[in-house]
C-alpha cells in the first residue's frame, strides 16, 4: 500500500558542490527548503512556499504596491513578532491571513477605515468565531502598520468583537469519561491517548510528543509547545496512580507513547483526526480531543485545587486562562465543599468563644501570702 508523503510536492537536487537540497514545487511555482529535511527551519519555509503557491496570482505588480495590504504582510512575515511563533501558530494565522490578502492584497492600508472592518466581519457573521478571529490578525497587522509609520491608529481595535454563545470545545463529564474507557480497552493507543491528556492536562502538540524521556523520578516533565519561544516554563508533575498503569502497558522500546503502527510519532492535526474516529466509534460525538485538557481542569478544580495550582498542571500562562477552563466544574461539589469550610471556620471560632468564656467565669485563684 501505498503510503502519503509527509511533505507532498517536495523533491530534492544536488547543488554545484554536491549538497543535497530540497525544493518546493507545484505548477510554474517554486521554492527553496534549505538542506535540513524535516527541521523547523523547513517546515516553517514549506508552510510559506504552500501559502505563496496558493496566493501566486498576487505574485507581481499587485504585491508590490507601496504600503499596500499586501506588501504590509510580507513586512509582517518579516517581523520578530511573526517569526517568534510556533509553526502551528503561523499556519493558523497564514489561513486567516492570506484570505484578507487574496480579498484585498492591492488596496492601500492607509485607507482601511473601522466601517471597513466591521462590514468584513458582518460578511462572516454567520461563523462569528471566524469573524472575531479575523479582526483580531487585522488588529495585529495595523499595530505593524503604526510601526512602519503606515498609520497613526488602530481602527480594528474600536470594533467590537461579536458576543458568542457557545462555550467552545464541550468539556468530557464523567458518565463520557467512562464510556470511552469502556469501549477502548485499556491495552488499546486510544485508551492511552485519553488517559494521557486527562491525567497531565496536555494539549495535543505536547501530548503527542511525550514518551519515556519525559519520565523522570516519578513525574512527567515537558515543555508547552505553545509557549516554548515565549516562556520556557517546564511543567513537572507527578504522575497519577491510574496514569501509571497505562503507562506500565506502554513498550518500553517506543519514542513517543502515542505512536502510530509505523512508528512515526504524530502530528497534532493527524492525533486530533484520530480522536475524533476514537470518539465517533465510541458513540461520543460531542467530544474531542481539547475537551480532554478542559476535563482535566474541571476535575482539579471540584478536588479544591487553586487556580495557581491548576496552572501548574496545565501550563495556562494566566489565570483567566484557567478559569475559563473550569467554568464547568461541578458547582454542587464545589458549594457542598465551601460550605463545609464555612462550618469547619465557625465551629473553630465557636469553640474559641466557649473557651474564653470559659476562663472568664472561672473565679480567680487567690494567691496564698506568704506572712
Amino acid at each position: 500500500m501505498k503510503h502519503k508523503r509527509q511533505f507532498p510536492n517536495t523533491s530534492s537536487y544536488n547543488d554545484r558542490h554536491g549538497k543535497r537540497r530540497w525544493r518546493y514545487r507545484k505548477g510554474a511555482f517554486s521554492a527553496e527548503l534549505g538542506s535540513a529535511y524535516g527541521s523547523q527551519e523547513f517546515i516553517e519555509r514549506y508552510e510559506a512556499a504552500k501559502e505563496g503557491h496558493r496566493t501566486r496570482g498576487l505574485i507581481g505588480a499587485d504585491r508590490t504596491i507601496p504600503r499596500s495590504f499586501s506588501a504590509l504582510v510580507a513586512s509582517y512575515y518579516k517581523s520578530a513578532e511573526f517569526l517568534a511563533l510556533e509553526s502551528s501558530t503561523k499556519k493558523n494565522y497564514r489561513g486567516i491571513i492570506e484570505r484578507l490578502r487574496r480579498e484585498h492584497g492591492n488596496k492601500r492600508v492607509s485607507h482601511l477605515e473601522r466601517r471597513h472592518i466591521a462590514n468584513m466581519m458582518a460578511d462572516r457573521s454567520d461563523t462569528p468565531n471566524a469573524a472575531n478571529n479575523m479582526r483580531k490578525r487585522l488588529a495585529q497587522l495595523l499595530d505593524h502598520a503604526i510601526l512602519l509609520d503606515w498609520r497613526i491608529d488602530n481602527p480594528a481595535k474600536n470594533v467590537k468583537p461579536y458576543k458568542i454563545d457557545n462555550k467552545g470545545f464541550h468539556t468530557w463529564d464523567e458518565g463520557e469519561i467512562k464510556q470511552f474507557f469502556g469501549y477502548h480497552g485499556p491495552e488499546t493507543i486510544p485508551h492511552r491517548a485519553v488517559g494521557l491528556m486527562l491525567y497531565t492536562g496536555a494539549a495535543r502538540a505536547d501530548v503527542v510528543k511525550m514518551g519515556w524521556g519525559n519520565i523522570k523520578n516519578g513525574r512527567i516533565e515537558y515543555r508547552r509547545q505553545k509557549t516554548i519561544k515565549s516562556s520556557g516554563v517546564p511543567i513537572s508533575s507527578p504522575i497519577h496512580p491510574d496514569l501509571q498503569v497505562i503507562l506500565e502497558n506502554c513498550p518500553k522500546d517506543i519514542f513517543t507513547f502515542l505512536e502510530t503502527s509505523h512508528g512515526k510519532s504524530r502530528t497534532a492535526e493527524g492525533f486530533g483526526n484520530a480522536m475524533r474516529g476514537w470518539c465517533n466509534e465510541a458513540g461520543l460525538k460531542n467530544c474531542t480531543a481539547h475537551g480532554l485538557r478542559k476535563a482535566c481542569a474541571r476535575r482539579l478544580a471540584e478536588a479544591g485545587a487553586t487556580p495557581h495550582e491548576i496552572q501548574s498542571i496545565t501550563g495556562h500562562k494566566t489565570l483567566s486562562e484557567v478559569d475559563r477552563y473550569t467554568k464547568e466544574a461541578n458547582r454542587e461539589n464545589l458549594a457542598n465543599s465551601a460550605s463545609m469550610k464555612l462550618e469547619n471556620s465557625l465551629n473553630q471560632e465557636q469553640t474559641l468563644v466557649n473557651l474564653s468564656n470559659r476562663f472568664a467565669n472561672k473565679p480567680p485563684k487567690q494567691l496564698k501570702r506568704s506572712d
